[in-house]
């Protein structure tokens, strides 16, 4: 085999493991559209995935791949890229994901994904290669995505609680089990949009150095959009139940209005951090409007207890993420 079909090999192999993360995304997301619908039950458990993956889906046609970009040219420079810092930066997210899967803890496969690719290149080039513009950004939204998804679900809620301050509590549920729905499908609009660019442009900083692709390109193959929004979707119709149990009741017991501010809220981030280009947490977003949604009815509604633990997942991802990958990459030096 020569030199050229081999390289092809290894891009077709890595394709291959970026659209496993971006199914095992969906999968482990899923609780992020899902969560609030189901514990509501608005939805049954299977109709719910489904829903949500239809949303996800066809979320291919409403966002501009402005995320895509920036993972894909943002984070690092594209020459120090290649298929070792690819390989590093997947498995230092996989494997993440699966951990936090297994433990139940909504963590973010965004910043799993991030914190992989800046370990596999830290340990290939040191920090110099890494660009701080698009880095600082996605750490800002850290803090942001939740606090902003805290304000307008608490601030949805105080709403709604005024606008129906009249009506009985069987028909304002009756209501907002209908409007949910709405509200559902938005959220997995935005988690569609703004997580399956990340694949998106791991895979287009992929083909850019391996010469696949051009750097100077306006965006990346057509193919690679189609694959990765198809493979988000897949992983959502699998959903990650033992997530959405904590999602959905553990932080705090939700009623149908309570989930339509949630995932409104949530919703309405996302589309700006989309707009933004900024690869944003749905986890962290969902979490900080539902507890805002909790918080704006009583402080005691809101088990901390429980939050904080989520919190300090999302803390350790970045770092967590960026070691194993750190290894992969050595790793890949010797395999291939």
């Amino acid at each position: 085999m020569t030199t050229i079909q081999a390289s092809l090999w290894l891009v077709i192999l890595l394709v291959g493991l970026a659209l496993a993360f971006d199914f095992m995304n969906g999968f482990h997301d899923a609780a992020n559209s899902i969560a609030t619908v189901v514990s509501t039950g608005v939805l049954k458990p299977t109709h719910a995935v489904a829903f949500a993956a239809f949303f996800n889906l066809i979320a291919i046609g409403v966002f501009h791949l402005s995320v895509a970009a920036t993972v894909g040219k943002g984070i690092v420079e594209p020459g120090v890229v290649d298929v070792h810092v690819v390989f590093g930066a997947l498995l230092g997210a996989i494997t993440w994901n699966l951990v936090t899967w297994y433990y139940g803890i909504p963590s973010s496969s965004s910043h799993a994904l991030i914190g992989g690719i800046v370990g596999a290149v830290m340990a290939k080039a040191g920090s110099s290669v890494l660009l701080a513009g698009g880095i600082l950004k996605t750490v800002a939204f850290i803090f942001v995505s939740p606090v902003l998804g805290f304000f307008l679900g608490a601030l949805m809620m105080v709403a709604v609680a005024w606008v129906f301050r009249l009506s009985t509590p069987s028909r304002v549920d009756r209501w907002f089990r209908r409007l949910q729905l709405v509200s559902a499908g938005a959220y997995s609009l935005g988690h569609g949009g703004n997580d399956a660019q990340k694949t998106i442009g791991i895979i287009w900083m992929l083909l850019i150095a391996t010469g696949h692709s051009a750097a100077t390109d306006a965006a990346p193959p057509t193919w690679t959009i189609v694959s990765c929004y198809t493979a988000i979707a897949l992983g959502t119709m699998f959903g990650g139940w033992r997530i959405v149990k904590t999602m959905g009741q553990k932080i705090t017991k939700l009623k149908p209005v309570g989930g339509f501010c949630a995932e409104t809220g949530g919703a309405l981030t996302l589309f700006l951090a989309t707009f933004l280009g900024i690869p944003v947490s749905t986890t962290h977003t969902i979490t900080g409007a539902i507890v805002g949604v909790g918080a704006a009815q009583r402080m005691s509604a809101v088990r901390w207890g429980v939050a904080g633990n989520i919190v300090w997942a999302w803390i350790f991802t970045i770092p967590a993420s960026a070691f194993v990958a750190a290894i992969a990459y050595w790793i890949s030096l010797q395999l291939f």
